[in-house]
């Protein structure tokens, strides 16, 4: 059930009354809309929003690792309208023990580096990406920095 609050929002009612499966929870934090989808219906979600709601703009993609808490991780995307000049988040929450998620490149080009980003600090993977490899650590590294498992002191 969407609150009357989220309901004026025509992207979130919009995108509840187009399949209510592609809405599993939303809600509101500090002004912005918050929609968290199955993970299996991200890039329906993020295409019907993109192409039927002018959220053309994916300012960023990023993940929240909730360890030991199931489902450990989030992957968070922060959609811009330029249109409507609103920004709306949308979340998918993986369980494991591996974590998988289909990627948004074919929706949002920029996708592709935010991707490779949260792959190479959470270890979470994007099925379909054009090339899932290290952004940020070196090829040789051994685990994902932002898990909240990681030694904080390192691998030795």
């Amino acid at each position: 059930m969407i609150s009357d609050e989220l309901q004026s929002i025509s992207a979130v009612a919009a995108l509840a009354g187009r399949d209510q499966g592609l809405v599993a929870e939303a809600g509101m934090d500090r002004g912005q809309a918050i929609v968290w989808t199955p993970p299996g219906r991200i890039v329906e979600a993020c295409r019907f929003l993109k192409e039927e709601q002018s959220y053309v703009r994916l300012s960023f993609t990023t993940a929240v690792d909730w360890y030991p808490t199931e489902p450990r991780f989030e992957v968070v995307y922060n959609l811009h309208s330029f249109e409507r000049n609103h920004y709306l988040r949308l979340k998918a929450r993986l369980s494991g023990p591996d974590y998988h998620l289909d990627s948004v490149t074919p929706v949002w080009r920029s996708a592709d580096w935010y991707e490779r980003e949260v792959f190479d600090l959470f270890g979470i993977r994007f099925r379909n990406h054009p090339d899932l490899r290290r952004i940020m650590m070196p090829e040789d590294w051994e685990g994902h920095p932002l898990r909240k498992d990681y030694p904080i002191s390192g691998v030795r």
